[in-house]
């Protein structure tokens, strides 16, 4: 794999949390009776990845995986964190499902 340039790092780092999610999952479904306690962009989402369920909270490129506690920012960040993958495998994925 070719090195990831700035430019790419860049709008990985800013991509929305919920684009990544729908690119990323087998199924993934939005909770509507979620009330945000903080950011009122805040979003619920139940999502089934790669055989795993995650309860994860997004609010723009930012997440919070509820069951783990633990969250990041940006397209590669979730990728390594809801698939358990390595950066290097994390970005051929992305660009793999033209993230």
């Amino acid at each position: 794999m070719r090195a990831v340039d700035n430019s790419e790092l860049a709008r990985w780092r800013e991509l929305n949390a919920v684009t990544v999610l729908l690119a990323l999952s087998d199924h993934a479904k939005q909770d509507p009776s979620f009330k945000p306690l903080k950011d009122p962009s805040t979003t619920r989402w139940h999502a089934s990845v790669s055989g795993r369920e995650f309860e994860l909270l997004l609010t723009g490129p930012k997440f919070w995986d509820t069951r783990s506690n633990k969250g990041g920012g940006g397209a590669i960040d979730m990728t390594m964190g809801v698939l358990d993958l390595s950066f290097k495998q994390a970005a051929q994925l992305l660009t793999a499902r033209g993230l």
